[in-house]
């Protein structure tokens, strides 16, 4: 994946400067420091580890369950600088915010945010399904039962039911011509469908790849430059 040495850490005093990519979406998630240490810990493990001057060598999400898994780490011509290319498992920053350059107002990034929770709550369904607490759960007292998504999540009809009425519901907003109504309703059908999304084995990442694609223009329908001399008609 890497080759150590190539990296040069003199260049800052023992470290090298890390910018941290989300490999599905290209959105530029943090950018750290790593000593030698940190960047061996991430290729022992295969989550990021980073350097700071104040916490020394951390573990990224020890705490806070938001790790980085690596797909991949390349170093900079120059080798003080690595690109590391991750699957975060929620928020990079501290603010709670999907990346540090992106604030929670970001469209996109409130997106991130609302798929990872979903991702959360289908691995808890998922875990209590192995356990055998699913069941027992709907007879506990009601502040101890599933949550809305967690109900979506367990029940194929429920979820398919709730995603066809809003989107009948956003159709009759467009229809009426209700923009504050409208929008609601947008809000409403993307948190469904990307509920009944992920319980089909797919995610929000698996949507952004196929935008991305859809947004770079095919070979075929570049413009061919011409050759020096040629006729112009």
């Amino acid at each position: 994946m890497l080759d150590l040495s190539a990296l040069d850490y003199e260049k800052n005093g023992g470290l090298i400067i890390v910018v941290t990519q989300d490999a599905a979406t290209g959105m530029v998630l943090m950018v750290g420091q790593a000593d030698r240490q940190a960047v061996e810990r991430t290729l022992q493990t295969g989550e990021m580890h980073y350097f700071s001057r104040t916490r020394g060598l951390w573990h990224k999400g020890a705490t806070s369950g938001n790790t980085q898994r690596v797909v991949s780490l390349a170093c900079d011509c120059d080798g003080d600088v690595l690109l590391a290319r991750v699957v975060p498992n929620g928020p990079a920053c501290h603010t709670g915010s999907m990346s540090c350059f992106v604030g929670p107002e970001s469209m996109a990034d409130a997106l991130s945010a609302l798929d990872a929770t979903i991702a959360g709550r289908a691995a808890k369904a998922e875990v209590d399904a192995k356990d055998g607490k699913g069941s027992a759960r709907k007879q506990a007292p009601r502040e101890d039962r599933p949550g809305y998504t967690t109900k979506l999540l367990e029940d194929r009809n429920l979820r398919l039911k709730k995603l066809g009425e809003e989107a009948a519901e956003l159709i009759a907003a467009c229809a009426d011509g209700d923009l504050p109504r409208a929008t609601e309703e947008v809000a409403d059908l993307l948190y469904h469908a990307l509920v009944a999304l992920r319980a089909a084995g797919g995610s929000l990442s698996d949507v952004q790849r196929v935008l991305a694609r859809r947004a770079t223009p095919s070979i075929a329908a570049r413009p061919v430059a011409k050759k020096d001399g040629a006729k112009k008609k």
